[in-house]
C-alpha cells in the first residue's frame, strides 16, 4: 500500500509538471525569485483581466484552505441531541424522578383539607431542628444556660450555609411586605417553589407567600436538638407542641428578591452580595 500511495503521488507530481508553462522550449524552473504558487495560480485564473492583480488581492499573503472542511449536517444534530433526551428521559423513570408538570397532573403538592393540620406537620418540623443540628454543627445544651450573650455564636459563618439550606420544615414569619396582608403570617414550609413559600398556619390554613417584595424572619436553635417531644397524655393541662421558637434560638432576616430560586439550584448556585432592598 506504501508502495502504490508513493506511486500515485508521483504521478500527480508529473502531471502538474507537464502543465507548468515553457519558456524557450524548456520547463519553467522555480526558485525563490520565481515560486510554483503565483505562476500556477495567474495561469489558471479565469474570468480575469487582470491574473497578478487578482493573485495580489486574494491570494498572496493569506492562509486558503486547500480543502473545505466537512461541515456537520443540522439534521444529524438534531437526531443526535432528540437521542440524548431520551436516553436522559429514560434514565430519569429508571431512578423512579418525576417532572414538574407530572408532579401538578398527579397532585402531588396538593393537600387536601383534612390534610392542612399544622399537628400533622410539627414532625417535619422537628426534623428541620436535627437538620439544622447537624448543618451548622451546633453544641450541646449546658445544664445551666448562661443570660450573658457570651454564649451567642458567630453568625457570620452560618450565612453561606443557611443561603444553601433546605427550609421546608421551618418555621417563618413574615416581617414586612407591600401586601399589608401577609404582614405577620408564620407557619411551617411544606413546600418551596421558585417564587414562593407554600406553609401551613396556626390556624390550619394553607397559605402561598410570594417571595418578591416580602422580607422574612426564620430562627435556628441556639444549641443542637434531635428532635421535639409533645407532652406526656398523662398532662392534666397539655401545652402546646414546642417549636423552634420556644426555645433559645438565633433569628435570622431573609430578604425574598435576593432568594428567588429553586431549592436544587440553591445548593451549587454562588450568591454576591447585594445592596438592601428597602420596602
Amino acid at each position: 500500500m506504501a508502495f502504490m500511495s508513493y506511486r500515485a503521488a508521483d504521478s500527480a507530481r508529473r502531471d502538474v509538471y507537464a502543465e507548468l508553462p515553457l519558456i524557450n522550449n524548456e520547463r519553467l524552473k522555480f526558485t525563490s525569485t520565481t515560486p510554483f504558487i503565483p505562476n500556477y495560480v495567474k495561469d489558471r485564473v479565469i474570468g480575469s483581466t487582470n491574473p497578478a492583480h487578482a493573485y495580489a488581492s486574494r491570494v498572496e499573503g493569506r492562509q486558503i484552505l486547500l480543502d473545505n472542511p466537512a461541515r456537520e449536517s443540522k439534521a444529524k444534530k438534531a437526531r443526535e441531541e432528540q437521542r440524548a433526551k431520551r436516553v436522559s428521559e429514560r434514565a430519569r423513570k429508571a431512578a423512579g424522578v418525576i417532572s414538574k408538570k407530572e408532579g401538578q397532573q398527579k397532585g402531588l403538592w396538593r393537600l387536601r383539607k383534612e390534610e392542612t393540620k399544622y399537628q400533622l406537620f410539627l414532625p417535619l418540623h422537628s426534623l428541620w431542628l436535627g437538620y439544622m443540628s447537624e448543618l451548622l454543627t451546633l453544641s450541646a445544651q449546658p445544664a445551666i444556660i448562661p443570660q450573658n450573650s457570651a454564649v451567642m455564636p458567630s453568625a457570620a459563618g452560618m450565612h453561606s450555609k443557611l443561603l444553601k439550606a433546605d427550609f421546608h420544615g421551618a418555621v417563618l414569619t413574615v416581617r414586612q411586605s407591600k401586601n399589608p396582608c401577609l404582614v405577620g403570617l408564620s407557619g411551617i414550609v411544606v413546600h418551596e417553589t421558585e417564587n414562593a413559600f407554600k406553609m401551613i398556619t396556626q390556624k390550619d390554613q394553607l397559605k402561598l407567600i410570594p417571595k418578591q417584595n416580602s422580607i422574612f424572619m426564620f430562627a435556628v436553635p441556639l444549641y443542637a436538638t434531635l428532635a421535639l417531644s409533645s407532652p406526656p397524655s398523662s398532662s392534666s393541662s397539655p401545652q402546646p407542641p414546642r417549636t423552634v421558637l420556644d426555645m433559645p434560638h438565633i433569628e435570622f432576616e431573609l430578604y425574598g428578591n435576593h432568594f428567588c430560586f429553586r431549592a436544587a439550584e440553591r445548593a451549587g448556585r454562588k450568591f454576591k452580595h447585594k445592596e438592601t432592598i428597602e420596602l
